[in-house]
């Protein structure tokens, strides 16, 4: 379903185990920052209705989603860390071309956050399967289902609005464009890292 052509190594939980502080922190802040760019789609893209109301409801989520991290570190009797920066959403961005008309901005934007919510949601999924702790093994499963329909409906929204766009070329260029990013990614206890 959601086309990653390069997969995470199964090891990178090994790196997670050994500090999960570190990758809860980092997932909580991962998970603000999907809200707030939900929130900004919503402020670049008010002309679009079918948007601002999907991209409320993924901001709403995603800050619940933030809580909910937020109660495990609690629970653990750990705390919340400084955010982190993600350097894999910075090379995401290089890749997406500043320009164009508005719809197309809007396509570019849909398919970033798509990509964004791809690539956690199959990071979830190995947590959920690989992972020994149980608590953490349901709660990434319950997140992994999420974040599909996440991007699903980032993917949904980009095909809607690409009229003239060859959006399915887009996204599958961009998917290569990942993949080769991938190669210096997973050796880190970050969602994205």
């Amino acid at each position: 379903m959601l086309g990653l052509k390069m997969a995470t190594d199964p090891r990178w939980v090994n790196i997670v185990e050994k500090n999960i502080a570190e990758i809860l922190t980092d997932h909580a802040w991962c998970e603000q920052k999907a809200a707030t760019n939900a929130i900004t789609t919503i402020v670049k893209f008010s002309d679009y209705p079918d948007v601002v109301e999907a991209m409320t409801q993924i901001s709403l989520e995603e800050m619940e989603h933030f809580q909910m991290v937020c109660v495990k570190i609690k629970e653990r009797g750990l705390k919340l860390g400084p955010e982190r920066p993600d350097p894999y959403v910075k090379d995401l961005a290089k890749y997406i071309k500043t320009g164009g008309n508005h719809q197309y901005q809007l396509v570019s934007a849909l398919l970033f956050a798509a990509m964004i919510e791809a690539r956690s949601c199959e990071r979830f999924r190995i947590l959920s399967e690989n992972i020994s702790d149980e608590d953490l093994k349901a709660f990434y499963y319950e997140l992994m289902v999420s974040e599909a329909g996440h991007y699903t409906t980032f993917i949904k929204l980009a095909k809607k609005h690409g009229e003239g766009i060859n959006v399915d070329q887009k996204w599958q260029d961009f998917l290569d464009y990942e993949a080769g990013l991938m190669a210096k990614y997973g050796k880190e206890e970050s969602i994205h890292g």
